[in-house]
């Protein structure tokens, strides 16, 4: 019996299982491999490792969790998940084997959709983004291209202008409101409303632009909108509330609705929170809290103490 599972582990995943080993609680890490970040080249607005590649990251955070002899990795993902008769969890694991908790963290994270236009993926994360506090800096002085009309991509492209060489805002053939275009364009912010046909590259570095009709558009750098998705529907099987746009629903504390499971990264937002925040260093400052409510738990379960956490009941 494992006081801990930790299903996932990306820096949400990690950061719990640093917490948790330094209480001396016995955890096993569930982690399938490669995160959501590993296109890109390199981690962002991460203090004391701002530049360092998401694969390198993972190195260090298995490192330092090798010295905490109370947390076992094991590569594999969870294939079953029930509640057992005495409580806790019984999983099945994809490595054959099994693991019994008493409480769940769930850290499985989200994956991107990239609805287009042709020839994104190649360039997802190196040249193709979605954050600018992840990859906007990057793009000081070069030109730089924001896809979509909606009024989150007129935000956006005001806001790159700032430090962008120039900025064009393609809106892939629909239309803009009159009251935006002036906007952009009195902040130096060109607009083409031209359909795109495709992107064009030179190995994962964009080149160009190409629409369906008029002069390509030679840029170093897009912005695109993604469609994030849960990489697992563990948070579904056991019966975890989620939101519309299928984050898990969790306190500032990283309960879910189901007693004993908690959920921590980009999988999982607070009501308060609209979106989910893609930053490594909130998935990890995340995992930091839920790991020592968690420790809290158990130690009023251990010690018939008052849960200063207790989730409120409705």
């Amino acid at each position: 019996m494992f006081d801990v599972v930790i299903v996932g582990g990306g820096p949400a995943g990690m950061a719990v299982a640093l917490t948790l080993g330094r209480a001396h609680r016995a955890v096993l890490l569930l982690d399938a491999g490669e995160g959501r970040n590993a296109p890109a080249g390199a981690v962002h607005n991460f203090l004391t490792r701002d530049g360092t590649p998401p694969s390198e990251l993972r190195k260090l955070g298995r490192e330092e969790l090798s010295a905490y002899p109370s947390v076992q990795i094991r590569a594999a993902t969870v294939t079953g998940v029930s509640v057992a008769d005495e409580g806790g969890f019984d999983l099945g694991v994809s490595d054959g084997g099994t693991a019994n908790a008493r409480r769940l963290l769930l850290a499985t994270g989200l994956a991107d959709g990239l609805p287009g236009p042709r020839g994104v993926a190649a360039l997802w994360g190196r040249s193709a983004f979605h954050c600018p506090y992840c990859h906007g800096y990057e793009c000081t002085g070069k030109p730089v291209a924001v896809i979509g009309a909606e009024p989150a991509r007129v935000r956006l492209a005001l806001q790159l202008s700032r430090f962008a060489a120039d900025v064009v805002l393609c809106t892939g053939g629909e239309p803009l409101d009159p009251a935006s275009r002036a906007k952009l364009e009195s902040n130096g912010v060109t607009v083409r409303c031209e359909a795109i046909a495709r992107l064009e590259a030179a190995g994962d570095r964009l080149e160009q632009i190409v629409f369906e009709s008029g002069r390509p558009l030679a840029r170093d750098a897009v912005f695109v909108v993604n469609v994030p998705r849960q990489r697992s529907d563990l948070a579904v099987r056991l019966g975890c509330t989620s939101f519309a746009d299928g984050c898990v629903e969790v306190n500032e504390f990283g309960q879910t609705s189901v007693p004993g499971v908690y959920a921590a990264g980009d999988m999982a937002r607070r009501a308060t929170v609209p979106m989910p925040l893609a930053a490594v260093i909130s998935a990890a400052a995340a995992g930091t809290v839920a790991g020592a409510v968690i420790d809290q738990d158990l130690l009023c379960a251990d010690f018939d103490l008052p849960n200063p956490f207790a989730r409120a009941e409705g």
